[in-house]
């Protein structure tokens, strides 16, 4: 049996590491943010709903595309808009199923924004800083923490943020995106729940259509799009010390010399298949090529691709990139503490499960848990006194093993494993990640 209290600190330590609770992280350098809602390799049936994408664990940021009418609030999902209905009397949809998969996602630690604008956004901007201030209120009501608004397009689901995909010039939307950010940080300072905002500008330096935005405003990543343009990932030059098209620098320097957040990220945003774009998509063994250059770079936070059905219909290629970023996913699902160490009087211990000690008098845990979350593994410790197990008064018992089956938690499956693949009633196998299946 295990006291309450060590119980208790393993959840608190484990928790505790960086990127524990998954999402976007200002920290890390293996983000992936995949757009979702377009459809945009006309996939037979359609994109899958949302919640299907947000399983894998390799994904830790979506942005919803798009909403793409500003003034009259309308939104375009593709097949999954088939499934909303519409406020009366307006152009809003109201979409429950997404709502329900919102909440699915973000309690398995994604990140998800609605994305405004996309290549069909025609409406210019605003007339006035006013107007542009009134509609970013207007939105806020509408996605952000739950108001007295009546038309809330994801019901009860809040958002985490923002996401700006501009491809033309649009009028006063330096005071749409401050007021934004403003809402933002003061419902995060009230609430501690961090809002993100995040612009996706095109490669050439300076976007024009994105230009006043990322000079005045205060960005937590920018996925810029090195696509369909003269500096796109494919102008990369292997093994030169200097790039002559390819600019991620370019863009480095713009978030250490300018960006109103000098800890702002670059995304490195690639196509997700051959179809996804005019020019510009490499094969994941020339994408790490790109990935290892942009690492050098300290502005470098992960890769951003369009979009989630050209991704999944391009087999391997998430799970490349995945690679070239040494990251196991950012979801916070596959999170495992893998070492516990137990220190008795003149003893020390250290195994993969917390051992089991019989003892009289009070004695030190340290408790080792290893998570690697979109990144380089990382390590926290914590130390308790506490009374031998044997003795604890409120304790939790150890599941009793049953021959050839697995416990919950317990691994089932993933590339090399060769374990027993049976769970213990009522569990189940689950797939996390192609190298990690566990019972629950």
């Amino acid at each position: 049996m295990y006291s309450s209290s060590m119980l208790v600190a393993l959840f608190a330590l484990v928790n505790s590491l960086p990127g524990a609770l998954g999402g976007f992280s200002s920290t890390a350098t293996g983000n992936i943010a995949i757009y979702w809602g377009q459809n945009s390799a006309n996939q037979v049936g359609g994109q899958q709903r949302l919640a299907y994408y947000c399983r894998n664990t390799n994904v830790n940021t979506i942005p919803l595309a798009f909403l793409n009418v500003i003034r009259d609030t309308e939104m375009n999902f593709s097949n999954a808009g088939d499934d909303c209905s519409i406020f009366p009397g307006t152009k809003l949809i109201k979409c429950t199923q997404i709502e329900e998969d919102i909440k699915t996602c973000q309690s398995l630690g994604k990140s998800i924004l609605l994305s405004i604008g996309g290549a069909t956004y025609s409406e210019g901007g605003f007339s006035s800083p006013a107007e542009a201030i009134s509609w970013a209120d207007r939105l806020w009501a509408m996605f952000g923490p739950v108001t007295n608004s009546d038309k809330r397009p994801f019901g009860t689901a809040v958002i985490d943020g923002f996401d700006f995909d501009f491809e033309a010039v649009a009028q006063n939307m330096v005071p749409f995106a401050t007021r934004l950010r403003s809402l933002m940080d003061s419902a995060a300072a009230t609430s501690g729940k961090k809002f993100l905002l995040s612009s996706a500008p095109q490669c050439p330096f300076p976007d024009r259509a994105n230009n006043d935005l990322l000079q005045s405003v205060a960005f937590d990543f920018v996925s810029v799009q090195f696509y369909n343009n003269y500096c796109g990932v494919h102008t990369f030059q292997f093994g030169s010390p200097s790039q002559n098209n390819f600019n991620f620098g370019t863009w480095d320097n713009w978030a250490k010399t300018v960006s109103k957040n000098k800890d702002v990220k670059i995304l490195l945003g690639v196509p997700g298949s051959s179809s996804a774009a005019g020019t510009g998509y490499i094969a994941g063994s020339q994408l790490a090529n790109v990935i290892k250059y942009a690492q050098t770079f300290s502005s470098f936070g992960g890769v951003m691709m369009w979009d989630m059905s050209q991704v999944w219909a391009n087999a391997g290629f998430l799970d490349s990139v995945a690679s070239a970023l040494g990251s196991t996913g950012g979801s916070g699902v596959g999170i495992i503490p893998t070492i516990a160490t137990t220190s008795l009087p003149g003893s020390s211990t250290t195994s993969s499960t917390p051992v089991v000690q019989t003892a009289t008098t009070w004695v030190t845990v340290t408790i080792w848990a290893t998570a690697t979350v979109n990144g380089p593994a990382a390590t926290a410790k914590s130390t308790l006194t506490t009374t031998p197990w044997a003795e604890s008064t409120t304790a939790v018992s150890a599941p009793t093993p049953v021959a050839g089956l697995v416990n919950q938690w317990g691994q089932c499956g993933g590339n090399g494993y060769k374990g027993l693949t049976s769970c213990r009633a009522p569990y189940s196998c689950v797939k996390l990640s192609d190298w990690w299946s566990h019972c629950n």
